[in-house]
């Protein structure tokens, strides 16, 4: 799929560790299963609830089309009735990559990176094996899509 940056599945592994701040929102502490990678995300609970042993699909891209070409970052469905990647998920949002870091500590073939996002005021963390996000840059534009998976 063009336009995608990063896909896993993931599980909740805590909510809120350090006590919830926001009526609204809530701090979900997830695993990767595929790419073992650690999330990090800010959820609006009144709209998308989660509870602790959720499994989720998550993906990272640049564009809602299909054909992953470029937006303008403002949603507007297609005239023609074609469907956008939005319609496969439960829950979108549209952020920007405010920060990425390396871990300098490690060696170079198992570097680690964090790619810090915000959602207009959700935060969001991603962090793990630097070759899984390596189209990740600071100061791009990317949709977060999620959806539960059933079990």
């Amino acid at each position: 799929m063009s336009g995608v940056l990063f896909e896993d599945i993931f599980d909740v592994k805590d909510i809120d560790p350090d006590g919830k701040k926001f009526d609204r929102v809530s701090r979900l502490h997830c695993e990767s299963e595929s790419f073992k990678m650690d999330l990090i995300l800010d959820v609006n609970t009144q709209l998308y609830p989660v509870d602790l042993g959720d499994k989720f699909r998550l993906v990272l891209a640049t564009t809602l089309r299909e054909d992953g070409y470029p937006d303008d970052g403002e949603y507007t469905p297609l005239d023609d009735g074609t469907p956008t990647r939005a319609s496969s998920f439960e829950y979108v949002m549209y952020g920007i990559v405010y920060r990425i870091e390396g871990d300098e500590s490690s060696t170079e073939a198992a570097s680690r990176l964090s790619a810090y996002i915000s959602y207009g005021g959700l935060l969001m963390r991603l962090q793990g094996d630097a070759n899984n996000l390596h189209g990740v840059e600071q100061d791009m534009h990317v949709y977060l899509l999620m959806k539960k998976l059933a079990f």
